[in-house]
């Protein structure tokens, strides 16, 4: 909250990274309440009409008075309302501008209408709320948003309680190999469906399932919906209770499944679009509910996508989440605390339209699926497996090799952050990626010389270079 306060010292329009489950719901009625205890005026504009529900919940919970700009709603402008951007696009003309506009999920303002909101409000404060501030097809939100204010990573939340540890196990991801995809980038849904392969594949996920996380409540991601009703099927067949939802099951039939679900009718909620963005289950049943386990059956090119589905399942709780990756997601774009770079800039495309990921390597999948971050450790932590021979990363030490601990990996980040902080120049960005080894030196040097957060330590660099002058 003071980045960002001091951030709107400077910017009109100001985005906040923040994880799925690190609160950004929390943090936009903060907001609200602290804009109008100042007299002034807040609009928070939501894209789906449940998530105007679930925020009407989460305001009420907090005590702010609020109206909306919403489909099925009276229309009741307040000093804080809640507006769905499709309403409000239409609506613009009899509008008053608010003095501040948080735009939950924000890495939509591509979309047309969105983008139409933000260009007619010129005057006031944009606050864009995000965990994954880019789109597939790699363009950055840099034309939205003038900076950007990171929040704390998974893995500080996790370290502190804040959300769950997890273990990933991936059991047979099928062969996504030269799978067509859309023009994002993303897997045609079809082709996914297809090589997913459900009638053959449920009973080895019910299998696994029973095996790893038995009597768990679990969420289950499918491709479409004849998936999704065929794992709910075999599931029930072999008396597992579960259920199917999507976005076109009937308000009315859906809160009562998720009711059975909190109650523990239900062992598996299986979905298609539907728990993804910003979907509170707790809101809906109104009581909490844990999700324990996320059954992935949907082969995705979308790190966004992914991580909302990860982030179904790592809601603080005592015990580790089950993560049971069926489609290859976590071999695709690493483990959910991995660290990421998350910048305003447009990012390099790869050959199948997808944005690259500049992750780190790939997980090994031990013999009992277990999947194990690399430089693997000794042995499994899941079966005890010795994992000596398979070759661990070396790095080269004064004249000697050695394993990096996680100390000196840490170590090792914090100077090369301070070696990219001391430069000034493109000139020399392209030195110390030559002094690094770099493959493509003046690619990577373009790439940081490119980025907000770069521009920004540059302008300071060259005013204290004035003063000092």
């Amino acid at each position: 909250m003071d980045a960002l306060r001091d951030a709107l010292r400077q910017y009109r329009r100001v985005l906040l990274q923040l994880p799925t489950g690190g609160g950004k719901t929390a943090i936009a009625s903060y907001l609200a309440q602290q804009t109008v205890a100042n007299g002034r005026r807040f609009m928070f504009i939501c894209h789906r009409a449940e998530l105007v529900e679930q925020t009407h919940k989460t305001w009420e919970k907090y005590g702010i008075p609020h109206g909306f700009v919403a489909a099925g709603r009276p229309s009741s402008l307040s000093a804080a309302s809640i507006a769905s951007v499709d309403t409000l696009k239409n609506r613009l003309a009899m509008l008053p501008e608010p003095d501040v506009c948080v735009w939950d999920e924000c890495h939509h303002l591509g979309a047309a209408g969105w983008q139409l909101v933000m260009d007619h409000w010129q005057r006031c404060r944009h606050v864009g709320l995000t965990a994954t501030p880019w789109r597939l097809d790699g363009t950055g939100l840099g034309r939205q948003f003038d900076h950007m204010v990171r929040g704390p990573s998974v893995s500080w939340l996790m370290e502190r309680g804040f959300l769950s540890a997890y273990e990933v196990f991936a059991p047979n991801p099928p062969d996504m190999k030269g799978a067509r995809r859309q023009r994002d980038g993303e897997f045609s849904k079809r082709e996914a469906s297809a090589r997913m392969d459900m009638p053959k594949r449920t009973g080895d996920i019910v299998a696994h399932w029973r095996k790893y996380a038995d009597g768990m409540r679990t969420v289950a991601f499918a491709v479409n919906r004849d998936d999704s009703r065929l794992l709910v099927q075999r599931f029930n067949d072999n008396g597992i209770p579960a259920a199917h939802l999507d976005g076109d099951t009937e308000r009315g039939e859906r809160k009562r499944i998720i009711q059975q679900y909190a109650r523990g009718e239900l062992f598996i909620l299986s979905n298609v679009g539907l728990f993804g963005e910003g979907f509170d289950l707790s809101a809906i049943a109104q009581t909490d509910v844990t999700i324990d386990c996320l059954i992935d059956a949907a082969a995705s090119n979308s790190l966004a996508a992914v991580m909302q589905r990860w982030g179904r399942v790592l809601r603080p709780k005592s015990y580790p989440a089950i993560i049971l990756d069926h489609a290859g997601n976590t071999n695709r774009h690493g483990f959910p605390d991995d660290e990421r770079e998350w910048t305003l800039a447009d990012r390099e495309r790869s050959g199948n339209g997808a944005s690259k990921s500049d992750g780190p390597p790939p997980p090994y999948t031990c013999t009992c699926f277990r999947q194990i971050r690399r430089p693997l450790p000794p042995s499994c932590p899941h079966c005890g497996k010795s994992l000596e021979r398979e070759a661990a990363p070396i790095e080269e030490a004064e004249g000697e090799l050695k394993r990096l601990t996680a100390e000196e990996k840490e170590s090792r980040r914090a100077r090369m952050r301070r070696e990219e902080a001391a430069a000034v120049t493109l000139h020399d960005l392209i030195r110390l990626a030559n002094d690094r080894g770099y493959a493509n030196p003046t690619g990577w040097a373009l790439k940081k010389f490119q980025s907000s957060s770069w521009r920004k330590q540059y302008a300071a660099s060259a005013i204290n270079a004035r003063e000092s002058a």
